[in-house]
């Protein structure tokens, strides 16, 4: 069976019995990666990398909790010294 491309709409041929929802497979004529969206009917979409970027934001949000935790614990050290010096 084929699907089209959702990037250049070529023809891909694919065989229903080999894919799974969401196996990614690249465009033969544009060299897009696409991702089997539906097996029936067949339909791809472009594989964009969503997934990643969702871990990369959730790694930048513990880096920025880090940051904050931080910057509470220097505030919390910088006040007891200025206590201790009065």
């Amino acid at each position: 069976m084929a699907a089209n491309c959702p990037e250049c709409d070529s023809e891909i041929d694919i065989d229903e019995m080999d894919v799974d929802i969401g196996d990614e497979l690249s465009c033969s004529e544009c060299g897009a990666l696409v991702r089997v969206a539906s097996d029936s009917p067949l339909e791809l979409e472009l594989a964009d990398d969503d997934d990643d970027d969702d871990l990369d934001d959730e790694d930048d949000d513990d880096e920025d909790e880090k940051e904050k935790e931080e910057e509470v614990e220097d505030d919390g050290d910088g006040a007891a010294d200025d206590r201790e010096e009065e």
